[in-house]
């Protein structure tokens, strides 16, 4: 039971910071989960099981509030369904997990700084970009496979850089993150399914957790500045990986 609340407080802590900056809920666990020792590949494909869920009801919600702008959606959603499974395909079968734990903790570092920067960032003036979306869709898949998150820290980050409505792109990438989710879960379940089995605590905690912080992350949103919010993922990120690569380096 405290194993299983340990991963309700994660999931929930996830599932915060999600609602509130848009992104997240993959790089924030799955740091997380390397840190107290869960396996590379059981750590991204428990985060992406139970995010297959989180992400259904955040794309339902943008599409009805009419965040969504289709044409980026649609330039997204295959190659980032594409990458996604290449990359939960290598993580599970070929790559031993032990090996590239440090080289997953260096990205999800990146991405910790990638976060804080844009925390930091002054604001600039939005105009729809719209080349290059598919390479940066399979990138953002691939990757977010490997690191158990980094779709939208990657390519939500990406698009409002280049000056993309802010609005429209994290609607755009929440929505089509379910696909990317829900191809990547059908690639680790069939992979290891056994292995998940044995560590159902991670999911269950993980999901339970997200569902009882959905409603909260609203309220968060609308009270505290986003930035701050941002900025100290972004530390919280870059603290934990620094943490992991010492480990698996000592």
């Amino acid at each position: 039971m405290e194993t299983i609340l340990l991963y309700v407080l994660v999931g929930f802590a996830a599932q915060m910071i999600d609602g509130a900056l848009g992104m997240a809920y993959g790089v924030s666990s799955n740091t997380f989960l390397l840190s107290v020792g869960v396996p590379p590949a059981i750590a991204s494909a428990s985060v992406h099981v139970a995010e297959t869920f989180t992400t259904a009801v955040s794309g339902f919600s943008h599409w009805k509030l009419g965040n969504v702008d289709k044409d980026l959606f649609k330039k997204l959603i295959i190659p980032g369904v594409l990458g996604a499974m290449a990359g939960a395909y290598l993580l599970a079968e070929v790559v031993d997990g032990n090996v590239i734990k440090p080289y997953i903790s260096g990205y999800l570092l990146i991405m910790g700084v990638i976060i804080l920067v844009k925390a930091l960032r002054s604001n600039h003036n939005e105009q729809k970009v719209t080349s290059h979306i598919s390479i940066l869709g399979a990138i953002g898949g691939f990757f977010d496979a490997i690191g158990g998150g980094g779709w939208g820290p990657m390519v939500t980050t990406t698009l409002v850089a280049r000056g993309n409505s802010t609005r429209f792109t994290i609607g755009s990438v929440n929505s089509s993150e379910f696909f990317i989710t829900f191809s990547q879960s059908v690639v680790f379940v069939a992979a290891l399914f056994s292995d998940l089995v044995t560590y159902w605590q991670v999911i269950v905690g993980l999901l339970v957790g997200g569902v009882i912080a959905a409603p909260f992350a609203a309220i968060i949103t609308k009270k505290l500045p986003v930035r701050w919010l941002m900025g100290m993922v972004g530390l919280l990120i870059i603290g934990l990986s620094i943490r992991t690569i010492y480990q698996a380096l000592t």
